[in-house]
């Protein structure tokens, strides 16, 4: 998996923009609010995302992924190495992260970006 691969899954995705933050990460958004963070500068590159609490004890305790040092309260999960996902879990994990990100938008901004 490369950077550029999560990238392509998010873009398929509605309403998606990109953004740098913290001067160094590239972060994925949808209506302002950012649904994955990627760590491109990073030995190897890293990337972060939101899982619903229910799963995050679950998601955060699998091999290669850990609670993220400073968002794990919201229930973000940290990929250390995004190699240690395969790109179908990658789908399911951005796919996912984008729908909890979307759904607290407010109902006007979700319709204008085309999100039900």
């Amino acid at each position: 998996m490369t950077i550029e691969d999560l990238q392509n899954i998010c873009y398929k995705l509605p309403g998606v923009t990109e953004d740098i933050k913290l001067g160094e990460h590239l972060c994925f958004n949808v209506g302002g609010k950012s649904f994955l963070f990627t760590y491109p500068g990073g030995t190897p590159p890293s990337a972060s995302f939101k899982v619903p609490d229910e799963d995050f004890e679950e998601v955060s305790a699998k091999e290669g992924l850990q609670p993220h040092p400073y968002i794990a309260r919201y229930k973000w999960v940290l990929a250390a190495d995004i190699n240690s996902l395969s790109k179908k879990e990658w789908e399911h994990y951005i796919r996912q992260s984008h729908a909890l990100i979307a759904s607290k938008l407010p109902a006007k901004t979700r319709k204008a970006l085309g999100i039900s």
